[in-house]
C-alpha cells in the first residue's frame, strides 16, 4: 500500500485549520515518466468532488511527479483516502512507478493577487 509521510516526519497539526493545499510528492523510478504520463491521462480513479476536494492538479516531471488536492481540511481528506481500502487500491498502479515513498508537503507560502489589499 501507498502511503505519504510528512517531510519532516510529523503529522499535521489537528489546530491549523488554515491549511487549504497539500502537495504529494513522489520520486519515479528511471524510465517511468512515460507510464506514469498514460496513469495521469486516464484521470483520477475517485470522485474528487464527492470526497470533498475543491482543486487538484498533477505535475510530471522527468524524474518526479506531484499531486496537488485543494479543499477544506485536505490534509484529512487525503489521509483518509490513502487509509480506505477501497481507495489505497486504486495508487497500487503506481507503486511499480514509484521510487521510495511519496512525501506530503505543506504550504509554506501562498499568494494571490484577491488577497492584496486595495491600494490607497
Amino acid at each position: 500500500m501507498i502511503r505519504a509521510v510528512p517531510d519532516d516526519g510529523a503529522a499535521p497539526a489537528a489546530d491549523d485549520d488554515r491549511v487549504s493545499r497539500f502537495v504529494v510528492i513522489a520520486r519515479l523510478k528511471p524510465d517511468a515518466s512515460a507510464a506514469a504520463a498514460e496513469l495521469i491521462a486516464k484521470g483520477p480513479p475517485f470522485d474528487l468532488a464527492e470526497l470533498g476536494f475543491d482543486r487538484h492538479a498533477v505535475y510530471l516531471s522527468h524524474g518526479e511527479v506531484a499531486f496537488l488536492f485543494e479543499g477544506a481540511e485536505v490534509e484529512w481528506v487525503l489521509d483518509e483516502l490513502l487509509a480506505e481500502e477501497v481507495h489505497s487500491t486504486a495508487f497500487r498502479e503506481w507503486e511499480p512507478l514509484l521510487d521510495g515513498i511519496p512525501r506530503l508537503a505543506q504550504e509554506a507560502f501562498y499568494w494571490a493577487a484577491a488577497d492584496e489589499a486595495p491600494a490607497a
